[in-house]
């Protein structure tokens, strides 16, 4: 909207004139320069307690739960945690304003491996634990703080001085309660499984914590020789082996499991061949896949025939050698074959090699066909390297091992091709080094287990409460869906110290759970919440159990720092902040990835707790990046502060960003789209100063007119401004900002500064202060900014508290408790014609774009100065002459003009806008061109109008 000031009389009038118009001030400045007031607003913020206050304003009203994820307690807060912050707060504050008490509790993550690591980082490694416990708690609190400071900065109002913390005793406590219901409910087992393992974390790692890279590794084709002629010769329908000399083959890109082999695998439906070649002029057999001899064979360097193939289910349970048998007793042991479905001839031999301690399939596997977990071989340390015991490669990394291993297998005979492979592997999120599987003794929760009660499995009733959700956007559902039905059972045990214990008392020998656990557990847990998890380690097991401690020990394990998140819907929302949150919640809200991380722990144990979600409704918003669209990230440079643009922009701009960005997927931020946004910030805030500017002299109390009474543009106004109040709060309601905010820019410019208040300023610049056209006009402002700071306090949330506080007035103010956050949507007066006067507005103002394009040319060619020296005379047929006519003499209003006739024509092919420069005199106050300007010899420069307006009964004006 161009700038009201600009267009009116006074800046261009010499001080001194005799005939003032009406221009009324506003403390409300043009500049917002929010960088350097917003900090003083958000101190006032937090010494008002303005949180507080609208707490009790809304106390009473239905309740709207949103559950805070929580952040990680380390480190500075980034543009993605502000996106979330914000989009948190905005969800709020709307929900708040359309009538729910919306309490917000912000929360932390405080366990867990990444504070552990600075505490190694700035104390050494082997710290006592009890001094680790102590140390990353101080630095916890610390990393709260500085991100708490941040977070307020925002202008997100909450619970700051009482948020949730993993590590606050009492949700220590809950957490470990919640564990031992899941022992109770018969979800929880102890076994031997490959678990994803870190070993510079030297922990098990949650799902959430592995991503992919790339990694170079050999991959080999190994041979295991024959051992059971007479079965392979029948399973080839052969009355015997040509030669005894033969190896099936299989390929692999972890060299280090074939110490560790135990099987091998086929698939049942595929076709084996039985290939006849030869290797240094001895005759050899081969077994491969039959779709995969020609590439094989040309791999090995080798040629060969085919002399008779067999379905793999031919092959079940013939067993074959280590290739590595004759190098050390330890590896003389045969390997069966097993059927397995996850065999396929995509690459390779055909044939995949099964070393159960460190693949799942393997394991899985293996463990169906009987082999205990007592059997398996698991000669990997938690450091990464083989065990010392262990023939030819005792304390190597397993990555080192490579190549011996390579030699080994080379000098056996046994390797038929190595080649470096380039693959997508799993790594750790943390350290960014590859993970592997490893097969360790783990506390799980089972999803496919059935519970105590008989009732639906985990993974069961996982997937029905998805159903019952709702997804924002909707192609959550899918992707969550997909990870629950393909998801392993949960490990929910980690080797760490700074986490909540699982505290268990085991046996000593038989590793049996003490018989009164449930019973043990209440108590350790009421220790905790004296003390916290210290509790646990400080425990003396005599004390719980008298002379039978010397049987039993102490569980080593904490628990994963994703269910210490996962149960805050019974820590939190039915725990420490009970009064003011509820279960479940009505949305939680976080980034996409959480549809594997704390959307998805959640979940989980909601479900085995409560047979059903925690949560209502689930809402993901993209990440952000650059302005072409590349990930932000320290290395590229391409990062942006959320701190730097508050302090250079404000917060306001920072937030509106948000707003107007489309959150579900990529948020693109540059310098450049930040201009952007500042300009569209400027459009609203001079808008509001015209608002608050025109309506200052205004009392709704003694000044404001009734509805009926009203011109019939400020009735349409009203009208205007209920629809679009109406629109936003469905938007609001359903979490879509980007269009909240596209329409308010739009109304802003267009609706207001392109039409209704162009057309206004005429009538409150020049009519008499007190008369009924300027008293509707200032109504229809007064209702207008009401609604209009309302809709957009969520995301200018600053900007909104402004000019509330100069707006409002004395009484309004007090009563809002000196906060807009206290109010719901306002209530526009009804009126039984809206539909209509839109209807003829949004006609009018069709006609007046054409008439105003024909306006502007004239100027441009220098025929008329402005447009007010411009009479129209409009020929116009059917309804859009009805539609002019029916304005009266108040047309010239519509399209700025002095003077604006209209007749009737029959058809619209004699339809035709005339406009000629006036002849008649400009009046010194209003400048519209009249001929009765001079018509007062004592006022000789006035017209008519102005002299009413200034010294009689006042103009008369009904439509605009």
């Amino acid at each position: 909207m161009s700038n009201p000031k600009s267009d009116n009389p006074k800046n261009s009038k010499k001080p001194e004139s005799k005939y003032p118009v009406n221009m009324t001030e506003t403390p409300f400045p043009m500049r917002g320069d929010m960088a350097k007031r917003e900090p003083t607003w958000v101190q006032q913020w937090q010494d008002k307690k303005i949180y507080e206050r609208v707490r009790k304003a809304a106390a009473g009203r239905p309740k709207f739960i949103l559950h805070d994820g929580p952040p990680y307690a380390n480190g500075d807060i980034h543009l993605g945690h502000a996106v979330n912050k914000i989009l948190k707060d905005m969800v709020i504050k709307s929900r708040s304003l359309a009538g729910f008490d919306a309490p917000y509790v912000p929360g932390w993550d405080c366990h867990g491996m990444p504070i552990e690591i600075q505490i190694e980082k700035l104390y050494g490694k082997n710290l006592p634990t009890a001094e680790v416990l102590t140390k990353a708690r101080a630095y916890a609190l610390e990393q709260v703080d500085r991100q708490r400071k941040d977070f307020i900065r925002l202008g997100v109002l909450g619970e700051w001085q009482n948020p949730y913390l993993t590590m606050n005793y009492s949700n220590e406590a809950d957490e470990l309660r919640a564990l031992g219901k899941l022992l109770e409910k018969g979800y929880v087992y102890r076994g031997l499984k490959p678990v994803n393992w870190c070993f510079d974390c030297q922990s098990a790692l949650a799902e959430a914590e592995v991503e992919y890279h790339e990694k170079r590794d050999p991959a080999i084709d190994v041979g295991f020789k024959f051992a059971q002629f007479d079965s392979l010769a029948a399973a080839f329908n052969l009355p015997q082996l040509p030669t005894e000399n033969g190896f099936i083959v299989i390929w692999t890109t972890t060299p280090w499991t074939i110490p560790s082999n135990q099987a091998l695998n086929v698939n049942p439906e595929v076709t084996y061949a039985l290939v006849q070649t030869e290797r240094d002029g001895q005759p050899l057999l081969l077994i491969l896949a039959q779709d995969l001899v020609e590439s094989s064979l040309a791999r090995f360097k080798l040629e060969g025939t085919t002399i008779a193939t067999a379905p793999g289910a031919a092959l079940e349970n013939i067993s074959f050698r280590h290739p590595l048998h004759a190098a050390d007793p330890f590896f003389d042991r045969l390997s069966p074959v097993y059927l397995a479905d996850y065999v396929t001839t995509e690459s390779g031999t055909g044939v995949v090699h099964s070393a159960p301690a460190y693949g799942l399939d393997d394991f899985i596997s293996c463990r169906a066909h009987g082999l205990k977990d007592e059997q398996m071989l698991t000669p990997v340390m938690g450091d990464g390297k083989f065990a010392s015991t262990l023939p030819l490669f005792g304390g190597l990394t397993i990555w080192e091992a490579s190549k011996p291993i390579c030699d080994a297998l080379r000098e056996a005979g046994a390797l038929f091709e190595l080649k470096m492979f380039a693959h997508s592997y799993m790594h750790c999120w943390r350290h960014k080094t590859p993970i592997i599987y490893r097969a360790t003794s783990q506390w799980f929760a089972g999803m496919d287990v059935t519970p105590a009660d008989g009732g639906a499995t985990l993974r069961e009733t996982a997937l029905a409460g998805i159903e019952q959700t709702e997804f924002f956007p909707d192609w959550g559902k899918a992707r969550l869906h997909g990870m629950i039905a393909n998801r392993p059972d949960w490990t929910l045990s980690r080797q760490r110290q700074w986490g909540v214990p699982m505290a268990f008392i085991v046996h000593k020998e038989t590793g049996a759970l003490h018989p009164r656990t449930p019973e043990l557990l209440e108590q350790v847990a009421q220790r905790i919440e004296q003390g916290g998890i210290d509790a646990w380690l400080a425990l003396d097991l005599k004390d719980l159990l008298g002379d039978e401690a010397a049987s039993y020990e102490k569980n080593k394990d904490t628990l994963d720092v994703w269910f210490d998140s996962g149960v805050t819907h019974q820590t939190v929302l039915r725990g420490s902040h009970k009064e003011q949150l509820a279960f479940p919640a009505d949305l939680y809200l976080e980034g996409s990835d959480q549809h594997r991380g704390w959307f998805h722990s959640s979940l989980l144990t909601a479900s085995m707790l409560d047979g059903k979600p925690p949560y209502k409704a689930l809402l993901t918003h993209g990440f952000t990046v650059d302005g072409e669209g590349k990930k932000m990230s320290k290395s590229l440079g391409n990062t942006l502060a959320p701190q730097k643009i508050s302090d250079t922009l404000g917060a306001d701009i920072l937030r509106l960003w948000i707003a107007t960005t489309d959150y579900t997927g990529e948020l693109s931020i540059s310098d450049e789209i930040l201009k952007r946004v500042t300009e569209a910030y400027r459009r609203i805030r001079n808008t509001l100063r015209f608002l608050l500017a025109n309506t200052s002299d205004f009392d709704q109390a003694q000044h404001a007119v009734p509805v009926e009474q009203m011109l019939e543009i400020d009735r349409y106004a009203i009208a205007n401004m209920a629809a679009l109040q109406e629109e936003i709060a469905q938007h609001y309601a359903r979490y879509e900002f980007q269009p909240v905010y596209s329409k308010l820019q739009n109304y802003c410019s267009e609706d207001l500064g392109g039409f209704y208040l162009d057309i206004l300023k005429d009538r409150l610049y020049t009519s008499a202060v007190d008369s009924p056209a300027r008293r509707s006009a200032q109504t229809a402002l007064w209702h207008i900014t009401q609604s209009l700071l309302r809709v957009m306090a969520p995301a200018l949330s600053f900007t909104a508290e402004e000019a509330w506080a100069i707006f409002a007035g004395a009484e309004a103010y007090a009563t809002s408790d000196e906060t807009i956050f206290t109010q719901t949507w306002w209530q526009l007066p009804q009126q039984a014609d809206a539909g209509a006067l839109l209807a003829k507005y949004t006609a009018l103002r069709t006609v007046r774009t054409d008439v105003t394009k024909q306006l502007e040319d004239l100027r441009t060619s220098g025929a008329i100065g402005s447009s007010l020296q411009a009479e129209l005379a409009i020929k116009a047929s059917g309804d859009k002459y009805k539609l002019l006519a029916s304005l009266d003499d108040d047309l010239k209003f519509v399209f700025i003009t002095s003077a604006a006739q209209v007749t009737e024509v029959s058809t619209e092919a004699e339809e035709v806008v005339a406009v000629a420069a006036s002849t008649a005199e400009k009046c010194e106050r209003c400048w519209h061109y009249r001929a009765d300007v001079g018509s007062h010899a004592d006022h000789p420069s006035l017209c008519g109008r102005c002299y009413s307006n200034l010294f009689g009964a006042g103009e008369q004006r009904k439509f605009a």
